[in-house]
């Protein structure tokens, strides 16, 4: 396995670009199912989960193309409706293609979802909102199956809690369901608003998007996109490099990223003294204050502060004077990379969902193990500030959401490589 061998201690300057985002990549490759028409996606990131999901599809029967700047699929028949515990077992997202192959293929066997180790991720929400479209759920031995012969009916549907991945697989399978769909307590997120655009340039008819209020109008089939549809940059990846300047005392400029997207964010980070201007629509530009008070946070679904960003912002903490608490309220074991922190000399203590941080501190090198996406995250911040050297195994986990992450951070003065 990959490690990451960084020496910290010097400032970061200079400009990251931000890539497409791979949470919104994700559903737009299952949208693909919907059509037996070429599907055309342009920025999407080279990441690991996104070449387990083009192994899914190609599993299902599309033909995908990756190997210019726009990615090229085609789904002409669902060829195998299944998505096996093999191939989705390091990726939680494999959900996604339930919507699509029921509405599509009328059956769909999905095994149930992997990812990160950072609490249950139920899909009970998924799978009641397709029984009221009318599909007939059945799970055993590791897997569900969903069936609707006769196709999927139109339903109003309320979710008990907000879910992102739930929206989105309803939306999707709405559009090819037979009369209108309503979803209410529908996510808000960026990323649902990319996947109705896309899904909306190849025919659907879908309202509401980005509130929590979504209509859809089923209608008989969707076809091609007549353009490649640009997926949105990432917030999490610009968001991620905002506190990496932040923490190392630098001033670095993240481009090609939606500043609204991280406005919680770039609160947070003000009100601990960090200056962040914006520049023109696409870039920030983030230098560092002499010295950082510690601010809390608590995590919310959009337009709150994002689950995604507090291992990082945890990080940024520990060089903050004072003590702050970060309250997680959406994954109940979101604090794994607590303990590797501490490893690296900071002082946390843990209660429940709540974390307090107390700074500054010093942080030394050490060898540290990344448990999920964004903790291994969290541990490169660390490491840059950190006195000495550390090296960061199992670092396939940051593979899985940050496209060459090492060699940004090393071209704006990091001092990090990849030790296979």
């Amino acid at each position: 396995m990959d490690k990451f061998v960084i020496e910290g201690g010097t400032p970061l300057h200079g400009s990251i670009e931000t890539n497409g985002s791979k949470n919104s990549a994700l559903p737009a490759l299952a949208a693909v199912l919907l059509t037996e028409d070429t599907v055309e996606l342009a920025r999407v990131p080279r990441v690991r989960d996104i070449k387990t999901m083009q192994r899914l599809l190609v599993d299902i029967g599309s033909i995908v193309d990756d190997s210019g700047d726009v990615l090229r699929a085609q789904t002409k028949e669902i060829v195998s409706p299944e998505a096996p515990y093999e191939l989705v077992k390091t990726m939680r997202a494999s959900s996604l293609v339930l919507g699509p192959l029921v509405a599509r293929s009328g059956r769909a066997r999905v095994s149930m979802p992997g990812g990160c180790a950072i609490g249950a991720r139920p899909i009970d929400l998924h799978l009641m909102g397709l029984e009221q479209l009318g599909a007939t759920i059945k799970q055993e031995y590791g897997y569900i199956e969903a069936v609707a012969p006769e196709g999927l009916r139109g339903a109003r549907i309320r979710f008990d809690r907000i879910t992102v991945t739930g929206t989105e697989d309803l939306v999707m399978a709405a559009t090819l369901a037979k009369g209108e769909t309503v979803l209410e307590n529908a996510a808000r997120e960026p990323e649902v608003t990319d996947l109705c655009n896309l899904l909306i340039s190849m025919g659907a008819k879908i309202e509401g998007a980005g509130t929590s209020t979504i209509h859809i109008q089923g209608v008989d089939r969707l076809h091609g996109t007549p353009a490649p549809h640009e997926i949105i940059p990432d917030r999490i990846e610009a968001g991620t490099y905002l506190i990496a300047g932040a923490i190392t005392g630098g001033d670095l400029r993240v481009t090609h990223c939606v500043p609204q997207h991280v406005q919680s964010l770039i609160e947070k980070m003000q009100q601990a003294g960090a200056r962040i201007e914006q520049e023109g629509n696409s870039t920030l530009r983030v230098t560092a204050p002499d010295k950082l008070r510690s601010i809390d946070i608590t995590t919310e679904e959009f337009p709150g502060f994002a689950t995604d960003l507090q291992a990082q912002y945890l990080a940024l903490m520990t060089q903050a004077e004072g003590i702050s608490i970060i309250t997680e309220t959406i994954f109940e074991n979101r604090f794994m990379h607590a303990q590797e922190l501490i490893r690296m000399g900071a002082n946390i203590r843990l209660n429940g969902r709540q974390a307090m941080v107390a700074g500054t501190m010093q942080l030394t090198g050490a060898g540290v193990i990344a448990s999920d996406l964004r903790a291994s995250a969290s541990l490169v911040l660390a490491a840059l500030v950190a006195k000495g050297e550390t090296v960061i195994d199992r670092v396939y986990h940051i593979d899985r959401g940050y496209e060459r992450i090492e060699e940004k951070l090393a071209a704006v003065g990091a001092h990090i490589r990849r030790v296979e």
